[in-house]
């Protein structure tokens, strides 16, 4: 019996090389290729890139990560806690002006190859669309448990500690949204603004920390107490690192 047209192509390409398709960035997690100047302004023009769920747009946040990657000098230290995969809420000291997101998005994308969502997006036209696409999402807890389920990184400032290093309030509220997931408390400490500069920034990265097993979503003591964990991890790998 002769094999059917379907039958037969399938036997044709069983063997075949597989094709490289195009990387569109649609993984909105892991660092993908980046094009060059002149093929990334093609598929742009041309509508060939993803907005994900949250308003983030891969391909542009790593068109662009070049940008701080030339200007800031970082060095990164307990890059072993990060997870490579998996949702987690970095905790830093810093509120988050123009560069210490820059320096967190860098770090981890050294460290884990990935990206990382910024919390705090403003809820004003233009700019908080904007910010969206370079990995901003919004200060509410629903916007960051949907985020984590996601499968995402996220990251928080101790309180709004926009104009001092030192460890502020831990975001309660936010904390609250995550658990079940690792709080990772991350210390960042300021350099110079260019790479030659003499210091560079320096980010920390502590142990993970995780509310007792068997915690229910909305156990608001719960996480209060792991606010308090993540808040005086701080201040520890603050004072290690002074």
């Amino acid at each position: 019996m002769s094999s059917s047209p379907r039958s037969a192509a399938t036997e044709r390409s069983a063997g075949a090389a597989p094709v490289a398709l195009p990387n569109y960035g649609i993984d909105a997690d892991r660092v993908l290729s980046t094009d060059g100047l002149v093929a990334a302004a093609r598929r742009r023009l041309a509508g060939r890139y993803a907005i994900d769920q949250f308003g983030g747009d891969p391909h542009l946040m790593d068109l662009v990560a070049w940008v701080p990657a030339a200007l800031i000098r970082v060095d990164v230290e307990g890059a072993e806690h990060l997870p490579r995969s998996g949702p987690a809420l970095l905790v830093a000291n810093r509120g988050f002006g123009v560069v210490e997101p820059l320096v967190l998005g860098l770090a981890i994308r050294r460290a884990a190859g990935r990206r990382l969502r910024v919390v705090g997006a403003p809820e004003v036209p233009l700019l908080g669309p904007a910010a969206r696409k370079l990995g901003a999402v919004g200060y509410r807890p629903d916007d960051i448990a949907a985020l984590l389920r996601a499968g995402h990184l996220a990251a928080a400032p101790l309180g709004m500690t926009w104009l001092r290093a030192g460890a502020g309030e831990a975001p309660r509220a936010l904390v609250a949204a995550t658990l079940g997931c690792p709080v990772v408390p991350v210390a960042v400490r300021p350099g110079g603004p260019f790479n030659l500069a003499i210091h560079p920034w320096r980010v920390v990265v502590g142990e993970p920390l995780l509310p007792p097993p068997d915690t229910p979503p909305d156990d608001q003591l719960a996480a209060a107490e792991l606010s308090e964990q993540v808040r005086d991890a701080v201040r520890g790998l603050l004072r290690d690192a002074s």
